[in-house]
């Protein structure tokens, strides 16, 4: 149960930053933060591919962060 809700908490996080991300590059890397605690919960509930995907947006979240303004 707690990695479920860890999950839900996570994954909602990472949608609000997605969506807030026009607004300022602390939204993009508070995406990147999202994606990081989002492959966290894939590879805790032994889903590994949702894991090492998110693992894989986190670096293109913080490629976008650095190159952003």
């Amino acid at each position: 149960m707690s990695v479920t809700l860890f999950g839900v908490i996570a994954v909602s996080f990472m949608m609000l930053m997605y969506a807030l991300e026009s607004r300022g590059r602390h939204f993009v890397a508070g995406f990147a933060l999202g994606c990081v605690l989002s492959s966290v919960y894939g590879f805790a509930s032994g889903a590994w591919p949702f894991g090492a995907v998110e693992a894989v947006w986190t670096l293109i979240a913080l490629e976008r962060w650095r190159t952003s303004k």
